[in-house]
């Protein structure tokens, strides 16, 4: 069964997004969202952690800007509608509350 995860909270701050990746699956994805996208920020701890996890890595559009975030080549940038299809294409949705 793949999960859709939903992390909005800043890994500099809170400790979900490290319980997160411990147990995202292989066939499982992250969105981040919020304070949730400084997740990407260049050269940090939690950037390389993502990238090293190797899951499917979404970001919400709007945040990552808002935020002046460059998102890397291994991420993918998704607006509202495309976070909705998301939501639709995996089994469930797990938000890191």
């Amino acid at each position: 069964m793949s999960t859709l995860h939903v992390v909005s909270h800043s890994p500099f701050t809170d400790s979900r997004l490290d319980s997160c990746l411990r147990l995202c699956g292989a066939r499982d994805a992250l969105l981040l969202c919020g304070d949730g996208a400084y997740s990407l920020q260049p050269a940090s701890a939690p950037c390389q952690a993502l990238q090293a996890k190797g899951v499917k890595v979404f970001v919400l559009a709007e945040d990552s800007q808002a935020r002046n975030l460059a998102v890397p080549s291994w991420a993918a940038s998704v607006d509202y509608p495309a976070f909705v299809q998301l939501s639709i294409d995996y089994d469930k949705v797990n938000t890191w509350l």
